[in-house]
């Protein structure tokens, strides 16, 4: 692959200063971080056009930074829309020190105004040439939305710019990076991302004549096309949120609650049926050749019916799938309603340093979530938390440091070690609560509502498990996910991961569910849209 001389422009201090530090802020703020596909990353030198999915704002830019090994890439060029600088928030600062490039969006000024970005394309392809790494949006913005929204054109069009400028150079060549970012719930602390990059497109002038100017639009519509095509298959694309949870929900009966399997492994085998239940959708018709089969479309149906009852009475579909006896119910109350207060009661001392960052964050965003409409302001939650939860966790920790001055070389590792100790405490507390509410709600559901359930799961298991084989997945799950995978495998830790704590894990939370986060319930719905779009 052609290199740079010059193998990239170094990273700036700023930037390094930047990629640590919220490589730990986001550790923090996600339960579970897992990135795949790192070795399909150009390495130093050689120019790349990175681009991703946008749906939570600034976000999605740090996942980016903190998630490219520094082995691969010195630096990410990075954009974001003009509107962003000159202002004196710690926002525009970070944006600013990073060496960002600002871009200039129409819908940000009025009709008459001119809007050109001809001096920032010339910038990025002045980066690309020098063998950097640049970091672009196709989206045009970030929204909160299922959906990827229609790529915009720019991309394309700077890839042959670039191109048509080293038309002469025999040697150069230009990587297209693609890259899926997939959040289980992106505004909810401690839930988990997927960050999946994908196999590069490399582009030269000789092999890619049909991208040289004058070119035909046509080629770059294609090309846009296919990086739409190749980031949606690692993520989820949906029109709306009701295919999501009926597909979530799908996997679930497909995959047992507490299978050992990979957060790729989850989110690929949801987005299977997610595809399925999207193509039924939109023709109405069975995609199956087999006309015996009840149709995608009415299996879709059925379990939002499911979903829905499920919903109501509070309960998961593993606890219709493994009813319990009343005795074992009680007993399984005591134990979680037990461990439970052990937990918060060790966290509490802990939690007290934490208070101040939970009420500074959620006053912010609860004053930030009235500023507009849910798809305008909930892809910026998560920024207001890691901004405002960063900023209040500096403070208290400089304060702690402030009044224990004379022990201040003790309170400077003892202070995160404490916090960090009853974050995790914390943590599996509230599982454990949650736990016992579920156990509670299950109590008082009765058993005729139950053995309604359990028949119409015993209807559901078999149309599904026949959708899952028609679709390419394994006839046996749970011996296939708990051999493939990496080793984040969720509930119980594998090989670097291993230990002899069984019931609690100090570095992270070890999660049966991926869909997991830090409430008192378990999250299976999503904000209504009060826009009045799907």
């Amino acid at each position: 692959m052609g290199v740079s001389q010059t193998g990239g422009t170094p990273a700036s201090y700023s930037y390094i200063l930047i990629r640590l530090l919220f490589r730990f802020v986001l550790s923090i703020f996600y339960g579970t971080i897992s990135v795949e596909g790192t070795e399909n990353i150009p390495s130093n030198g050689v120019p790349a056009i990175v681009i991703a999915n946008h749906s939570n704002s600034l976000t999605d830019a740090l996942m980016m930074v903190t998630t490219v090994p520094r082995h691969r890439r010195n630096w990410l060029r990075l954009t974001a829309k003009a509107t962003q600088f000159g202002r004196r928030t710690f926002t525009s600062w970070l944006i600013e020190s990073a060496g960002t490039v600002p871009i200039f969006r129409r819908k940000d000024y009025s009709e008459g105004e001119e809007v050109d970005n001809s001096h920032v394309m010339g910038k990025l392809m002045e980066a690309l040439e020098l063998g950097d790494a640049v970091l672009l949006f196709p989206e045009g913005g970030s929204r909160f939305h299922p959906g990827i929204a229609p790529l915009k054109t720019g991309v394309a069009r700077l890839l042959s710019d670039v191109l048509s400028r080293n038309r002469n150079n025999p040697n150069f060549q230009i990587a297209l990076q693609t890259c899926s970012v997939t959040y289980m719930h992106r505004q909810h602390f401690r839930s988990d991302v997927l960050v999946t990059y994908h196999k590069p497109i490399i582009f030269t002038p000789k092999s890619n004549p049909e991208l040289l100017s004058p070119v035909d639009y046509d080629n770059i519509r294609a090309l846009t096309a296919q990086m739409h095509e190749i980031i949606s298959s690692g993520t989820f694309d949906s029109p709306s949120w009701d295919p999501i949870r009926v597909s979530k929900l799908a996997a679930r009966i497909y995959v047992p609650l507490g299978t050992l399997m990979t957060l790729g492994d989850y989110v690929r085998v949801t987005r299977t049926f997610l595809r399925a239940f999207g193509a039924s959708r939109k023709s109405d018709v069975d995609a199956s050749s087999d006309k015996s089969m009840p149709s995608v479309h009415d299996l879709y149906g059925d379990l939002e019916v499911y979903q829905n009852e499920l919903s109501r009475l509070g309960i998961k579909d593993d606890r219709v799938r493994r009813p319990l006896h009343r005795p074992i119910i009680f007993w399984r109350m005591a134990i979680r309603g037990g461990w439970a207060t052990v937990l918060f009661a060790l966290s509490l001392p802990g939690l007290v340093l934490w208070l101040p960052i939970f009420v500074t964050t959620f006053i912010a965003v609860h004053k930030y979530k009235k500023t507009g409409p849910i798809f305008d302001t909930y892809d910026e939650i998560a920024q207001y938390k890691l901004t405002y939860g960063f900023i209040s966790g500096l403070i208290v920790y400089g304060a702690c440091l402030l009044f224990t001055f004379p022990i201040a070389a003790f309170t400077l590792f003892a202070v995160p070690v404490i916090m960090w100790m009853a974050l995790r405490w914390f943590e599996d507390g509230v599982a454990s609560f949650r736990a016992f509410s579920a156990l509670w709600r299950l109590f008082w559901v009765g058993k005729p509502t139950l053995e309604k359930l359990r028949k119409q799961r015993e209807i559901l298991y078999p149309r599904v498990i026949a959708l899952a084989l028609q679709l390419g997945l394994p006839e046996d799950p749970v011996a296939y996910f708990s051999e493939s995978g990496g080793k984040q495998k969720g509930r119980v830790r594998q090989g670097s991961w291993s230990g002899s704590a069984k019931y609690f894990s100090l570095r992270r939370r070890r999660k049966r569910d991926w869909n997991e986060t830090l409430r008192l319930y378990d999250v299976v719905d999503y904000p209504v849209d009060d826009s009045g779009s799907s």
